[in-house]
């Protein structure tokens, strides 16, 4: 399937997800290996999943984890980015990464225009190897989409999808941000999963 734009699916933590959202044409796949976070796997875990399906990204979600160890994730793991769930007045950004990063800000950093301008050139200066920002959309979503719009043009801005296919549809069409990121889900028993809501979101992305 040919999206209208690239798709991550986050929180993959089980086969069916990792292959159903591979084949419905998804660029990429969020594994949560920082242990203090909700919804976690560990390496093992990841490595397995990925290792049955091709032709995707593999990313690591961290929250407070020092370089070194992501980067020794990056390596074990083969990431080709990482997911940081950081806030910046609390703890320096971690240093050196080997991959680009997609950074989890509050929707209220960049609907504030001095604010955005701000956290662009912090984290330019941070991840010299490459950045985007991810942020949820204010709900209910807007009937104008200018503002954002304008953001998704200063920098590669991700926006995490609505679950109704026609609000995401509308973000993909009138935003045009970097991506849109969706959520993964829980099996019903190994093997067993219902991707209603899934498929209708993708199918909304599809590319006419």
């Amino acid at each position: 399937m040919s999206l209208a734009l690239p798709v991550l699916v986050r929180g993959i933590n089980n086969l069916s997800d990792a292959r159903y959202c591979a084949g419905m044409g998804a660029q990429g796949l969020i594994f949560t290996l920082d242990p203090s976070l909700p919804g976690a796997v560990d390496s093992a875990t990841a490595r397995e999943l990925a290792g049955w399906v091709a032709g995707v990204d593999i990313i690591g979600e961290f929250g407070y984890v020092a370089g070194p160890e992501i980067n020794r994730l990056v390596e074990e793991c083969g990431l080709t980015g990482v997911l940081l769930r950081l806030d910046r007045a609390r703890q320096a950004w971690p240093e050196g990464l080997a991959v680009p990063v997609l950074i989890e800000v509050p929707a209220n950093l960049i609907t504030n225009q001095a604010h955005y301008a701000t956290a662009l050139h912090d984290v330019s200066a941070a991840f010299p190897q490459g950045f985007a920002l991810f942020t949820t959309a204010p709900r209910p979503y807007p009937a104008d989409y200018t503002y954002w719009h304008q953001l998704a043009r200063q920098a590669p801005l991700w926006l995490a999808s609505p679950t109704d296919p026609t609000e995401a549809a509308d973000l993909a069409q009138q935003v045009h941000p970097a991506g849109l990121v969706l959520a993964g889900g829980e099996e019903l028993k190994p093997g067993l999963r219902d991707f209603t809501e899934l498929e209708a979101v993708f199918e909304a992305l599809e590319e006419a």
